[in-house]
């Protein structure tokens, strides 16, 4: 095994290393014949790929039996990659427990809220509590450490892979006692506890902690205040299992940056990233594209997030695909054009890295049908031929890397909390979709020509002139006093239906909706009327609400009407409000779902005096979108086109699906 003792580290401030961007895959050796691990480090080469992901899913090959390991076949492919100078982002390889593991030990295996014990056979079969699985981890942990430490093809950590996406929700005994332990830290007394739950409600009142029980399967509704509680355990309880692999591997190798790959879109909302972020050394992300015309922006929406996550320093998109995946009811190819197009908008929104799931597709297992950088149809493809096109445009745009995304003068805020607790059952409707409806607005913000930043609702987003705050629906007081202060302080604030409606233990505030943000709108609302499905109710301006509507009773003296309910029970009432105080800022509250459309009518007549609104001339009246990254002196406008057909923009013609990039010096 090759051996070095000083050499150039990624440094731990964000930055992925000057001078190129990193362009790969998560690399699986051990799937293919020896024969196979050469032809695969010379293609890479002509792809330009220059990192890998190894050793994700490789436990079971290094240690075959407990305590005894095999190195050689790693040594070996650490090797040649070094040697074909491809860095290496090493996996500590837990992410799925070896069979002998679980025979061994079954009290490590995850259990389900109906009592179901989810068997070996897949991946993630671990529970997040368990000090049996955690002993091993750590253990293998730290032999990968020590063996690796000073190898040259390493440059950083990957922590497991994907933590939480099968086994987050673990309702084990392992899982019940530390719950109890994480509930008494936060509350201190079991009345501060019955007090949050409301447990007086349906004799739920507890006497004892040990009484306690994670949210398993019950004959109806369970408290929602245990449910949301025990999403941010399981959230805590995964992010634990990142912080005690991440210690070992900084006691071992120091200077060497750890990540893991985080999933701001994909099937696990019920982690709380923007909590993570501070635990790893550069914010990695994987995402997979929506097929469709919503992807383009839904993609847009995800990375300018995780930018926002990692602070608006640079990070790692860690997985997405060349083409198709495997795990959605139907899967069609990315079309000619999106694999360069997807790619470009990441690197627009801050990644200096992107990397795909996988390198050489599967031939057998049960991802053997997701598509990979290297595909079943070799190098004579349209995949791999766009994959090397790919790689030699990352290669022009290495001036790009370190810089980092130009603050916007719009926000969009996003929480994590409303997204799991609007979606509830026994809500007024099961019609709601937090993750929708900010996207709605996010796209009528595109269509507009206005960049927006996603950005946490816990950030700093004081500075913007425009925060836009749809569905946030939990508010405690402290938000509540942000919010006040901001609008206060001159910021012009657009917020929507089911908002500031319960505080942080899902309890309602009293009085009226919107509960929390009704001083600072100038407004009251009685009841909620969410539609029937196929129901729609006219609005005086011309636009259509689905699925939700509100019953607003009262509007303060300094509060203006902007569109109004034009038929069905609400006729006549008020359906989209704003309220200016004096210190020139201003509140508005759209009452309705209006989807896209409507959002984009409400942003237009704001527009009219609030210049953040206004559309920029680049983005073509909504045809482009246009992002900044700047570094320096040197700004890097990326130009998106968001449609299918040809765009003519300041003299720059852009293709369909087509993203250009042009540098423009500062004065």
């Amino acid at each position: 095994m090759t051996t070095q003792t000083t050499r150039y580290r990624w440094v731990k401030n964000g930055s992925l290393g000057a001078g190129k961007l990193r362009y790969g895959a998560d690399y699986n050796p051990e799937q293919w014949p020896r024969e196979v691990w050469d032809e695969d480090v010379r293609l890479m080469q002509e792809a330009g790929v220059n990192i890998v992901s190894l050793a994700i899913f490789s436990w079971a090959l290094l240690e075959p039996r407990p305590g005894e390991y095999d190195f050689a076949w790693l040594d070996e492919i650490m090797d040649l990659l070094h040697a074909g100078g491809i860095d290496v982002d090493l996996a500590t390889a837990t992410a799925s427990p070896p069979p002998w593991l679980a025979k061994q030990h079954p009290e490590i295996l995850p259990v389900g809220e109906d009592g179901t014990v989810f068997w070996p056979g897949s991946r993630q079969h671990w529970r997040p509590t368990s000090p049996v699985f955690r002993a091993h981890a750590l253990r293998l942990t730290r032999a990968l450490a020590e063996r690796y430490a000073d190898h040259p093809a390493l440059v950083a950590w990957h922590v497991s892979n994907e933590l939480g996406c099968h086994n987050l929700y673990d309702y084990s005994d392992d899982a019940a006692a530390a719950f109890r332990i994480w509930l008494q830290e936060r509350y201190t007394s079991i009345d501060a506890l019955n007090d949050a739950w409301g447990t007086a409600f349906w004799s739920q009142r507890y006497g004892d902690f040990d009484e306690i029980l994670p949210p398993r399967t019950a004959p109806t509704f369970r408290n929602p205040g245990q449910r949301l509680d025990f999403e941010r355990f399981s959230s805590d309880a995964v992010r634990d299992h990142l912080r005690v692999e991440g210690a070992v591997l900084r006691e071992v190798t120091p200077d060497v940056p750890v990540t893991t790959n985080f999933m701001v879109a994909q099937n696990v909302r019920d982690i709380d990233y923007v909590s993570w972020a501070g635990d790893v050394d550069f914010v990695a992300n994987d995402h997979y594209l929506r097929p469709g015309e919503l992807g383009r922006d839904d993609l847009s929406f995800w990375a300018n997030l995780t930018g926002n996550i990692a602070g608006g320093r640079p990070w790692f998109l860690m997985e997405h695909a060349t083409s198709a995946v495997n795990w959605r009811e139907a899967n069609p190819p990315k079309r000619p054009g999106e694999l360069m197009r997807d790619a470009l908008t990441h690197v627009a929104h801050g990644a200096d890295a992107v990397c795909y799931f996988q390198w050489r597709q599967s031939r057998a297992g049960g991802e053997r049908y997701h598509s990979g950088m290297l595909p079943h149809a070799g190098t004579d493809s349209r995949v791999f031929r766009d994959v090397v096109a790919l790689g030699a445009k990352l290669g022009e745009l290495a001036g790009v890397t370190g810089s980092v995304r130009e603050r916007a003068r719009v926000a969009v805020l996003f929480d994590y909390e409303s997204w799991w607790v609007s979606g509830r059952d026994g809500h007024p409707t099961e019609g709601l979709h937090y993750d929708v409806e900010t996207l709605a607005w996010y796209r009528a913000l595109l269509d507009q020509g206005v960049r927006a930043d996603v950005v946490p609702a816990s950030s700093d987003w004081d500075g913007y002139e425009v925060v836009i705050a749809p569905m946030l629906h939990v508010v405690d007081a402290g938000l509540q006093g942000r919010i006040d202060a901001y609008v206060t302080g001159g910021g012009h604030l657009v917020t929507t239906y089911f908002s500031g409606t319960v505080d942080e233990h899902d309890r309602v505030w009293l009085g009226g909706y919107p509960g929390a943000l009704r001083a600072t709108l100038g407004i009251r609302v009685e009841e909620f009327v969410p539609l029937l499905p196929d129901e729609t109710v006219a609005l005086s301006s011309g636009a259509s609400a689905s699925t939700w509507t509100e019953r607003i009773v009262h509007t303060d003296a300094d509060v203006e009407v902007l569109d109004g309910y034009a038929d069905g029970d609400l006729t006549g009432l008020p359906a989209v409000t704003r309220r200016r105080p004096a210190a020139g800022g201003s509140a508005t509250y759209v009452s309705a779902d209006l989807g896209r459309t409507g959002a984009l009518g409400v942003l237009r007549s704001l527009a009219v005096d609030v210049d953040a609104l206004v559309g920029d001339p680049l983005a073509a009246d909504g045809r482009v979108e246009v992002i900044v990254r700047r570094q320096g002196a040197t700004r890097y406008l990326f130009l998106a086109n968001r449609t299918d057909e040809s765009v003519l923009v300041s003299g720059i013609g852009l293709a369909p699906r087509e993203v250009v990039v042009r540098e423009v010096l500062i004065d």
